[in-house]
């Protein structure tokens, strides 16, 4: 494959082989359960240990959990899709940038953990970012688009 991340505009009319896992490897959909009820946790709950128990149930029998009452305004998440959304419809020329195949970099926009050790890659794009504390690592996060940091 001639780029380094999914997100570079090509248009691929056949996988490349380093993203197709062997058979195998690949979920068996008919043994996979439909899942009618999501766990909702309320982080507006006083029960910090009920929050907790929750979560590790919800990871334990189901491996997600929906939250609510989190306090992140519909605002500042729109604003979140918005800004990702035009960084990964940056030109990958100014995506590249950032890319890193080095899995120890706190800032690093990859396709793969370890793109070097994986022998089948997972088909996406991600931009990693440490983010605690802020002031430490505000300074590497990326300056385009403008509205990122």
């Amino acid at each position: 494959m001639d780029t380094k991340v999914i997100s570079s505009g090509v248009h691929y009319t056949n996988l490349p082989a380093s993203y197709v896992r062997p058979e195998s490897e690949r979920p068996r959909l008919s043994e996979v359960s439909t899942c009618e009820d999501v766990p909702v946790i309320d982080l507006g709950c006083q029960d910090r240990n009920q929050i907790v128990q929750q979560v590790g149930d919800a990871c334990e029998h189901y491996g997600f959990f929906q939250v609510i009452n989190h306090g992140v305004s519909l605002e500042a998440v729109e604003k979140m899709l918005g800004v990702a959304h035009d960084f990964f419809s940056l030109p990958v020329e100014e995506k590249l940038k950032l890319y890193s195949d080095d899995p120890s970099k706190t800032m690093r926009l990859s396709t793969s953990f370890n793109v070097n050790k994986e022998k089948v890659h997972n088909w996406r794009d991600y931009l990693r970012l440490h983010c605690y504390p802020l002031d430490k690592y505000v300074p590497e996060w990326p300056s385009n688009p403008p509205p990122f940091k």
